[in-house]
């Protein structure tokens, strides 16, 4: 527990959505302070406590449902499990309504306008509403009737077709990036544009609809490199692990180990080649342009460097690198991250409490946003187990006893 200030404290956050990347906002936000209420549908929960390779061991043979995806991305919230196809739910829902800030779905298109649940049926309840919609293809056109994961954005946006081994090269082609970044970048426009209508009803008063689509989310990803695209109508090639912005700059091999350069200016090359004591390179026509040295020329300047780097341990690069002002930093594997001192001293490791975990805890990835000096986020409790908050968050709007069993009888609840 913490008593610092929250930038979200007394915000109330309706959180109906599933899998990731909607969940993501949602955490956001909660990191942030708001109340977050994680709505589940009974005896089945979210999709997303089924995904991912690994799972939260329980206490006492106690099944937590907490997989990689689902943990990853419900900290910070209260589940309260509910049949919204029901009349009795839809009227739980709508109580919970009158008492929100936002509202946060990402079901089908239209689907929720069936149970009366849709942006203007709540608006009426709650004219300060804000009401975001997560969707594979956005709200409109041809293919928003249509479902969508973040592989299928990964390929239709245009980061496939820039994330890949060289062509020409052993395994060259598309490549997906192994996180789901669309889905988490989504997520992150979500909480983004949740802030800003919140900014805006703070100022008029009014709600609004937001319509957040992974598909924009992905084309906008593609970032610098679909702008090149854009201005000169040609499409950069991808580069496998070779940077895009200048050269050199991509992996390089030492004696033990692999470090990643980036030496994409002019000086930053020139301190190079005095390291490497090959200062000629820096006047060498092949290497006398960025251009040069990260596009027309970057294989045949690699081959030198990676000459230089295998004479010295990881350790010993590095230091020259750093010595010499020049970007790079050692190649981690996945164990590896956690023992970078860098990343102890950020505190990016964040073991909570958990009581229904076996170890009586739970490690999660610290919140990037948590160095705020006035109102940082924070983890204040664990991804919640199934339906754990129901009965306190009835009680909160009013529901006595028999009015929660009898919703618990009609399995509404």
């Amino acid at each position: 527990m913490t008593t610092t200030k929250s930038a979200l404290e007394g915000i109330r956050v309706i959180d109906m959505s599933r899998v990731f990347a909607a969940p993501v906002g949602a955490q956001i936000l909660g990191d942030l302070g708001a109340d977050v209420i994680k709505i589940e549908r009974p005896g089945v929960g979210d999709d997303g406590r089924g995904y991912g390779f690994s799972w939260i061991p329980g206490k006492d043979g106690v099944e937590t449902r907490h997989s990689s995806f689902f943990t990853v991305s419900n900290r910070n919230k209260r589940s309260i499990t509910l049949n919204h196809a029901k009349p009795e739910g839809q009227q739980v829902l709508r109580d919970l309504v009158k008492t929100a800030d936002v509202l946060i779905e990402n079901y089908k298109v239209g689907d929720l306008k069936r149970f009366g649940l849709d942006y203007e049926s709540l608006r009426a309840l709650n004219p300060g509403l804000i009401y975001c919609s997560v969707t594979g293809f956005g709200q409109t056109g041809p293919m928003a009737a249509l479902p969508g994961y973040d592989g299928l954005f990964q390929a239709t946006g245009g980061m496939m077709a820039v994330t890949g081994i060289p062509d020409g090269q052993p395994g060259a082609g598309p490549l997906k990036t192994g996180p789901s970044l669309v889905d988490f970048v989504t997520g992150h426009n979500t909480a983004l544009a949740i802030l800003g209508a919140l900014m805006h009803r703070n100022r008029t008063g009014e709600g609004q609809y937001i319509d957040i689509a992974l598909l924009d989310s992905s084309v906008a990803m593609v970032s610098h490199i679909m702008q090149d695209y854009l201005i000169s109508g040609n499409a950069p090639p991808r580069l496998g692990n070779g940077g895009n912005g200048g050269g050199p700059a991509d992996l390089i091999h030492c004696a033990d180990g692999i470090i990643y350069l980036t030496a994409g200016t002019d000086e930053h090359w020139r301190r190079l080649t005095v390291l490497m004591e090959q200062p000629e390179l820096n006047e060498d026509p092949r290497f006398d342009s960025n251009l040069k040295r990260g596009k027309s020329n970057r294989a045949e300047l690699m081959e030198i460097i990676n000459a230089w780097s295998r004479r010295f341990p990881t350790t010993e690069v590095q230091a020259m690198l750093d010595g010499a002002g020049i970007p790079a930093a050692r190649y981690n594997e996945l164990a590896d991250v956690w023992e970078d001192p860098q990343v102890q001293h950020r505190g990016l490791r964040a073991t909570t409490p958990h009581a229904w975990a076996e170890s009586g805890s739970v490690d999660l990835i610290a919140s990037p946003l948590a160095k705020m000096s006035e109102s940082p986020a924070t983890i204040r409790m664990p991804p919640p187990m199934l339906g754990e908050h129901t009965d306190a968050i009835l009680a909160e709007l009013g529901y006595d006893d028999a009015q929660v069993a009898a919703l618990r009888e009609a399995r509404v609840i």
